[in-house]
Parts: C-alpha cells; structure tokens; sequence
C-alpha cells in the first residue's frame, strides 16, 4: 500500500484497516452469541466522536492541502473518512430500526459499527502520525 518504508514494514493504513477487520469480526460474533450488547448510549456517543472527527477532518484538511503531494496524509485523509461515514450510518440505522438482541442481521450491522469505529480511531492515530511528519 505505501512505497514510504521500502518494503520493510507493513504501512500503518494496512494495520489500522486490518484491526478494524477483526474488530468488527469478533464484535459481531460477540453480539450474536449474545456476549456484549450494544446500548443506545453507545450508539449516541460513537454517532457524536464520528461527527466531530468529521468536523476536525475537515477543518485540518485545508491547512495540509500544501503538504499533499507528501502523500502521506492524503492516502490517510480517505480512509478516515470511509470510517466516519461509515460509524455515523451504522449507529443511525441501530438507532432507527429495533432489532432483535440475536439476530444475525442485527450482530452484523453491530460488528459492521464496531469495526468503522474502530476504523476512525486507528485511521485518526495514522493521520496525526502522517501529519506530524513521522509515516516518512
């Protein structure tokens, strides 16, 4: 994914959506073997962490729209994005539409919050590292 560290190390965009990964895998399995449950607070909290990470994002792209061709912070800017959008449409459709404790549907769209959550706070350490000017 990234030529940054030449082939030695794994890049810090292919770890934080491979967690993400397992998060929401292990999440949604947890939620349909009925192992954790996932509360309306929770729901407003993540919906409300995604919305201000939003607003950051967008307030911080513009001071790094010079430093773009680093690439760094443009490879990282996406996918934090696809993470936030994807929190704020899985906690409004959990909050919209009651499902059953275990369902399957119910246990994939938890587990699918749980790894676009995951996604935003992994996606936000790898854009403050990128920003900083550490990823090079």
């Amino acid at each position: 994914m990234s030529d940054m560290n030449c082939c030695r190390r794994a890049d810090c965009i292919f770890l934080s959506v491979a967690a993400s990964v397992i998060i929401g895998i292990v999440g949604a399995i947890l939620t349909y073997i009925a192992t954790i449950s996932l509360s309306t607070v929770f729901l407003w909290v993540a919906f409300g962490i995604a919305v201000g990470f939003l607003a950051i994002a967008y307030l911080t792209s513009a001071a790094f729209r010079e430093i773009c061709s680093r690439g760094c912070v443009c490879r990282t800017l996406p996918v934090l994005i696809v993470g936030i959008l994807g929190t704020v449409l899985t906690a409004l459709v959990l909050l919209a539409v009651d499902f059953a404790a275990t369902s399957i549907i119910g246990a994939i769209v938890s587990g699918a919050l749980l790894g676009f959550f995951a996604l935003v706070i992994t996606a936000a350490a790898c854009f403050a590292k990128c920003a900083s000017g550490c990823g090079e």
